[in-house]
C-alpha cells in the first residue's frame, strides 16, 4: 500500500504459508521464493517486491534463511538485499543464485557483509559480477568473520585467484568455497595452493569447469601432503589427464589423511590414471568418495572399481559407477551421484533430493538447510 504496488501473489502465497508455520510455533524458516518450482505457478521477484522482503523481514526473529534463485532481483532488488543484510540479525542463509545481479548489486553486496555478523551462507551463483564484483568480495573475506560458504561460481570472473588466494591467507572461518568456471590455469591453481599451505579453515574446494591441467596438479599434489583440513575437492571438468590423476592418487596413497571426496569428472584421465586413484582407496581409510564418470574407461578401470564396491571398500552411494557383465566382462555404468548434482536444478519434489546426488553439501555441514 505504501508502494501502490501490485501485489506479487507468488510471494503472498508464501507469506501466509509461513503465517502458519509461525502458529505452529516453528522458528528458523527459511523463505523458499524460488523462481524456478514447477509445482506452482510462480510470479517471479524483481528488485521493486525485495523492497518488501526487507519491510517484512529486517524485524522477523522467525526467519533465518532466504530463497529468491532464478528471478529479477537485479541491481536494484541487491540493493534492499544489501540492507537486509545490514537489518536482519538472524539470517544466516541467503540465495541469490541467477538473478541478473552485475557489478554494482555485487559491491553493495560484498561491502554489506564488512559489519554483518550472521550470514553463514551465500550464493551469488550465475549473477555477472564480474572482476569488479569479485575483487569486493576477495576484499570483504578479509574482515568478514562469521560467513562460511560463498558460492561465486559462473560469475563472468576471470584468474580471480591471486586475489582470493590473498583472501585465504587472512580468513580463517571460510569453510567452502565455489570457483567453478573462473577460467582458472595452471599459474592460478598454484597460486591458491601457495594459500592453502596457510589456511587451516577451508574444507570444500570446488575448482570445477575450469583450465587445470596435470601441472597445476603437482602444486595440488604437495599441498595436500601437509594440508589436514581440506575434505572435498571437485576437479570436474578440467584436463588433468593421468599424470595428474597419478601425482594426486601418490599423495592419498602415503600422505594426505584428510582428504574424503574427490572429483574427477572428464577430465580425459585413461585406465593409468584411474586405476591409480582405485589403489590410493585401498590404503588410504578416509578416502570414501570418489567420482570418475566421463573419463576413458578400459577393462583394467572396470574391474578395479568393481572389485572396490563388491569389497565394501567403495560404497555404491559414493560413486557415480555402478559395475554390470556382460558376456563375462566387467563394465562401469553412470549412476545419479555426485558432489552436487542439483547444483543449477532441484527435483520436482524435495524429499527426492537425497544425499548421495549432493555428498558435498552433506560432507561439509555447517548448519540446518547450509
Amino acid at each position: 500500500m505504501e508502494k501502490s504496488q501490485k501485489i506479487n501473489s507468488f510471494i503472498l502465497h508464501i507469506l501466509q504459508e509461513v503465517d502458519e508455520e509461525i502458529e505452529k510455533g516453528s522458528e528458523g524458516i527459511t523463505l523458499n521464493i524460488a523462481g524456478n518450482s514447477r509445482l506452482m505457478p510462480e510470479e517471479k521477484v524483481t528488485g521493486e517486491d525485495f523492497w518488501i522482503l526487507l519491510r517484512i523481514l529486517k524485524k522477523n526473529p522467525y526467519i533465518n534463511g532466504l530463497d529468491v534463485r532464478y528471478n529479477f532481483v537485479s541491481d536494484v532488488g541487491a540493493y534492499y538485499a544489501a540492507r537486509l543484510l545490514q537489518k536482519q540479525h538472524n539470517l544466516v542463509y541467503l540465495n541469490l543464485m541467477f538473478n541478473d545481479i552485475g557489478p554494482e548489486g555485487g559491491e553493495l553486496i560484498a561491502k554489506a557483509l564488512h559489519k554483518n555478523t550472521t550470514l553463514k551462507y551465500l550464493r551469488m551463483t550465475g549473477n555477472k559480477i564480474e572482476n569488479k564484483g569479485g575483487m569486493f568480495f576477495a576484499a570483504m573475506l578479509q574482515i568478514n568473520s562469521s560467513l562460511e560458504k560463498l558460492d561465486l561460481g559462473d560469475c563472468d570472473l576471470e584468474e580471480s585467484t591471486v586475489h582470493l588466494g590473498h583472501m585465504l591467507k587472512e580468513n580463517h572461518c571460510l569453510v567452502e568455497l565455489h570457483m567453478c568456471k573462473h577460467n582458472i590455469k595452471n599459474c592460478g591453481i598454484k597460486q591458491l595452493c601457495d594459500a592453502l599451505y596457510l589456511n587451516r579453515s577451508l574444507r570444500y574446494l570446488d575448482v570445477s569447469c575450469n583450465k587445470i591441467t596435470r601441472d597445476g596438479m603437482v602444486c595440488l599434489a604437495d599441498v595436500l601432503k601437509s594440508n589436514t583440513t581440506l575434505e572435498v575437492l571437485d576437479l570436474s571438468f578440467n584436463r588433468i589427464e593421468n599424470a595428474g590423476a597419478k601425482y594426486l592418487s601418490e599423495t592419498l596413497a602415503s600422505h594426505n589423511r584428510s582428504l574424503r571426496a574427490l572429483s574427477v569428472v572428464s577430465n580425459n584421465i585413461e585406465g593409468e590414471g584411474l586405476v591409480a586413484l582405485s589403489e590410493s582407496m585401498k590404503t588410504n581409510p578416509t578416502f570414501s568418495n570418489v567420482y570418475i564418470w566421463g573419463n576413458k574407461f578400459d577393462e583394467a578401470t572396470c574391474v578395479a572399481y568393481s572389485d572396490l564396491i563388491q569389497m565394501d571398500r567403495l560404497k555404491p552411494d559414493n560413486t557415480d559407477v555402478e559395475p554390470f557383465m556382460v558376456d563375462g566382462h566387467v563394465y562401469l555404468a553412470e549412476v545419479s551421484n555426485g558432489l552436487k548434482k542439483h547444483y543449477y536444478w532441484r527435483p520436482t519434489y524435495e524429499e527426492a533430493c537425497t544425499n548421495s546426488p549432493n555428498a558435498g553439501f552433506t560432507l561439509v555441514p555447517v548448519g540446518e538447510h547450509l
